[in-house]
């Protein structure tokens, strides 16, 4: 497993988001306080604090690629 802190306070970053988590097929989850969310889901996230800083999970051995591309939202 794998963790980053990003920041998502605008729709479209959650989209942009979204479609990068699509991509892989491994479990992603976003955690926000005491609340975990599928990182793949847009009402998911969107139930979320999205003023604070939020925390990736990618629970994959080989998810570098993923990390690589989450940079970009980084808190």
């Amino acid at each position: 497993m794998k963790s980053i802190k990003i920041s998502l306070e605008m729709a479209q970053r959650v989209k942009e988001f979204v479609n990068v988590t699509q991509d892989y097929p491994f479990e992603i989850l976003l955690k926000s306080g005491r609340y975990v969310v599928d990182a793949k889901s847009i009402l998911g996230i969107f139930s979320l604090d999205l003023s604070k800083p939020i925390v990736v999970e990618a629970y994959s051995d080989d998810c570098d690629d993923l990390m690589e591309r989450l940079k970009k939202f980084e808190a």
